[in-house]
């Protein structure tokens, strides 16, 4: 309902860039830049100042952007509510989740959600925790689930479930035979590792730094954007890895790879979170209560 000029030059003034609000809002864009032309018209003013390599907000478009905000956001918490005086739970959805909850715990998770509640349309974003964490203070996404905990204080989060991580390595490495691993037994191996951002890289640098041993200081032979990839590198022979149990549950029945408990064992909270400040909808607070019990 709130106006489209608006709507476009909020996600515009967010992203700071007309191209990634193009992606965003599925328009071209020249019809993005035609929109917020049309909004600097009506308010006989410039909101952004542009060069060729970046725009920024002019003080009219900082203000301009704070009333946007409260606009978009009261226009939302209006349809909610007069949506679910109906009785029914429906809407869009925007989720966030880090890549091993993605691709091993929650298609099937939505699957369920989604034949309880067939109105919502549940859209998924896939990225790294950190990446997951500033989407939601922004307000890009609705909600998230994160390998890792929150550091942002205006997001609120909500330990869901736990999961272990394990050392892994393929069938020809000696330390295949092991009952358990320590961070010392580790620090020599060629070491296959998430990039920097991920909820998972978070929590193994820390096991690494309670042993005394430094991330920087592992014999990192390359650094990986996913839990396959990670896969497909150690069972080539490439190196050890660490990883949530979840993902390597196939891979150990099949005999492509062993998992071997780390010492002391390593087990991280997964958390569900959302921003404190935004409107608790019936659609949200329904999620929020099917994830916290199906992940239990």
């Amino acid at each position: 309902m709130a106006d489209r000029r608006l709507q476009v030059f909020y996600t515009v003034a967010k992203q700071l860039s007309f191209t990634k609000a193009s992606e965003i809002l599925f328009m071209t864009q020249p019809a993005v830049t035609f929109q917020v032309k049309q909004l600097e018209e009506h308010f006989n003013t410039r909101l952004f100042e542009r060069s060729h390599s970046k725009i920024t907000l002019t003080l009219a478009g900082h203000l301009a952007m704070g009333y946007a905000e409260r606009i978009l956001n009261l226009t939302a918490e209006m349809e909610t509510r007069l949506t679910e005086m109906t009785g029914e739970v429906g809407g869009t959805l925007l989720i966030g989740a880090s890549t091993t909850i993605a691709e091993y715990m929650l298609p099937r998770m939505l699957g369920d959600f989604k034949a309880r509640y067939p109105q919502v349309q549940a859209r998924l974003t896939v990225a790294n925790s950190e990446t997951i964490e500033s989407k939601i203070a922004d307000h890009t996404l609705d909600i998230g689930l994160i390998e890792a905990p929150s550091h942002l204080h205006n997001l609120k989060a909500d330990e869901c479930c736990q999961d272990e991580l394990v050392m892994i390595c393929s069938c020809q490495n000696g330390l295949c035979k092991l009952p358990s691993v320590s961070a010392e037994q580790l620090a020599d191996q060629p070491y296959i590792s998430r990039e920097a951002g991920s909820g998972t890289r978070e929590v193994v640098d820390d096991f690494f730094k309670r042993a005394g041993i430094q991330p920087e200081d592992l014999n990192i032979v390359m650094e990986l954007g996913s839990p396959e990839a990670i896969k497909g590198a150690v069972e080539a022979g490439l190196g050890i890895a660490i990883v949530s149990r979840a993902t390597i549950l196939k891979e150990i029945k099949l005999g492509e790879l062993v998992a071997v408990p780390l010492e002391p064992r390593l087990i991280r909270p997964l958390s569900v979170v959302y921003a404190t400040e935004k409107f608790r909808s019936k659609l949200l607070q329904s999620f929020l209560d099917f994830t916290t019990a199906a992940l239990k």
